[in-house]
């Protein structure tokens, strides 16, 4: 239902390692929107300095070191999906524009006067207690009212019960492929193992141990 629903907002939540750039990827080729563009940035990954450029673009001459134009990741992901992973790491500063395009789907680069407008679909992830970092005055109330449209948690491994076998069975298989192996499955040691474990990383923390025992 999410992923017909191709201008609605989604702000995906769950510990690091749970997949929320699955389920982005997921919404995104069970959509109308499959042929466009994925256009995905973490937020946290990038300098507050250098996010502005990198989501907006800019005009050359628009600062020093900007040789030629450039098109931001929004207008990359024009027709498309643009996942802003970490979104809650954004400055302040920058989440005011970012909701300015939402509202209004126009754009205007770095040291440009004219707007552009882009059509894209916003899927936005967070680790983090948004509501909380509201109340603390550290994310922007009317942002958080405009991304949460569809709220989506994805749970903790350990709250899967025997769904981490299939999981794991599903890893196997991958990493069969890429180490040209053979095996054929988990002993029931194994899977007691993997049933009993916490799973602290959560999906990324399995997929590791899986690789480990199949190299």
């Amino acid at each position: 239902k999410v992923a017909a629903a191709t201008t609605t907002c989604v702000l995906l939540r769950g510990d690091s390692g749970t997949g929320k750039n699955l389920a982005a990827r997921i919404i995104h080729y069970n959509s109308p929107l499959e042929s466009g563009p994925f256009v995905e940035l973490n937020c946290a990954a990038v300098p507050a300095n250098l996010l502005e450029s990198e989501l907006f673009g800019y005009r050359k001459g628009a600062f020093t070191g900007a040789t030629t134009d450039k098109r931001g990741i929004i207008e990359e992901s024009s027709g498309g999906t643009l996942f802003l992973d970490e979104i809650a790491e954004m400055p302040l500063e920058l989440q005011a524009k970012l909701l300015s395009f939402l509202e209004s789907k126009r754009l205007r680069r770095l040291g440009e006067v004219s707007e552009r407008e882009v059509d894209t679909r916003l899927i936005a992830a967070s680790n983090r207690n948004i509501e909380e970092m509201v109340s603390q005055g550290k994310f922007r109330q009317d942002l958080f009212f405009r991304i949460n449209v569809v709220n989506c948690n994805l749970p903790l491994l350990r709250r899967l019960g025997r769904d981490v076998l299939l999981i794991a069975e599903k890893f196997i298989h991958d990493f069969n492929q890429q180490f040209n192996k053979s095996i054929t499955g988990l002993e029931f040691e194994a899977e007691i193992k993997l049933l009993a474990h916490r799973w602290p990383g959560n999906v990324r923390e399995l997929q590791n141990v899986i690789e480990r025992a199949v190299v």
